[in-house]
């Protein structure tokens, strides 16, 4: 039987033997790094960014953050261990769909494995989380076909292309060249309009590596935007050995609700004080120098992950979309 392609990614990453539900991760032990595994220092200033919201939404007694996609609680760690202000009226919620990553959450915090129920004033934050979700995969063969995927007698995964998409979705240019591919994110553009429809007030904020449109992905060769990942390093097809590899793409902003604010990492983290906490590592690591202890030693390392986080050609070069439900 023909699936979409959307339904064979849901299965391979999140089925019963899917890539996340049987331990694949973030982490230095895990399968690729995200900005949160790093270092503290990407959990230290979105406690900033988290203070900033707190204030601007008139200081509510109950603030709620969700993580969204929250792996094994990296961010959360680091959002907790920096106290931000709004700490005393902050309700902590991390969101991942595998138990195993629910598991490792850390202590002091709710752990779900969906959105939680009902509106809320605060936060949703999710790091590297629309990539993953399940889209549609166009193929430009005389036109415009959606790629099925089909499982022949001998267990071997092929592609199949549907007729011609009907009605053509609006973001896929007219003209392209034979083979040339694009993501159709459905998932993403939905699960951004859900976040943004719990919020009485705060901010949805999506990080994650980005397109500006879905045309210009399909005019760039299809590995470079749809990748697979296994410890470490780039996987096999993605129709290779489902469940053993991660199958992520590029994110096409142009596919999602408009955001209020679009920046590049690098600039999100400078406009909420990465520089001002580096220059704090520093000027405790000269004073602790001669005889260092574990604090001097952390505070010292935010010079290499601020290197890390900003870097235009690595994580610094993703893109971070913030939403307000007012100017939705």
């Amino acid at each position: 039987m023909a699936v979409p392609f959307s339904e064979f990614m849901a299965h391979a990453l999140y089925g019963a033997d899917g890539f996340y539900t049987s331990g694949g991760r973030a982490g230095r032990r895990g399968d690729f790094i995200t900005s949160p595994e790093v270092g503290p220092l990407f959990g230290a200033v979105v406690a900033r960014y988290l203070d900033v919201e707190w204030r601007r939404i008139g200081r509510p007694d109950v603030f709620t953050v969700i993580d969204a996609g929250a792996g094994p609680g990296t961010l959360a760690r680091s959002v907790l261990a920096a106290e931000p202000e709004c700490l005393t009226a902050m309700r902590y919620i991390a969101v991942d769909v595998s138990e195993s990553q629910r598991s490792q959450h850390p202590d002091g915090i709710e752990s779900m494995a969906t959105l939680p129920e009902g509106s809320f004033d605060g936060v949703i934050i999710a790091n590297e989380l629309l990539d993953n979700l399940p889209f549609r995969l166009a193929v430009f063969d005389d036109g415009w076909r959606e790629a099925y995927v089909v499982e022949l007698t001998d267990g071997q995964l092929v592609e199949q292309l549907s007729v011609r998409f009907d009605p053509l979705p609006t973001v896929l240019p007219t003209v392209a060249s034979l083979g040339a591919r694009a993501p159709i994110q459905d998932a993403a553009r939905e699960w951004v309009e859900d976040a943004l429809g719990r919020l009485r007030s705060g901010s949805v904020v999506a990080i994650d590596y980005c397109s500006a449109t879905t045309a210009g992905l399909a005019l760039r060769p299809w590995r470079d935007w749809l990748r697979t990942y296994r410890g470490h390093e780039r996987g096999e097809h993605y129709l290779a050995a489902p469940g053993t590899q991660d199958i992520t793409t590029e994110v096409a902003v142009d596919q999602l609700p408009a955001p209020s604010a679009v920046r590049s990492q690098s600039q999100w983290l400078q406009l909420h004080g990465i520089d001002e906490l580096v220059d704090e590592g520093k000027r405790y690591w000269d004073a602790h120098a001669a005889r260092p202890d574990l604090q001097a030693m952390r505070m010292r390392s935010r010079i290499s992950e601020a290197e890390a986080l900003l870097d235009p050609d690595g994580l610094g070069g993703f893109t971070v979309c913030e939403w307000r439900p007012a100017d939705v």
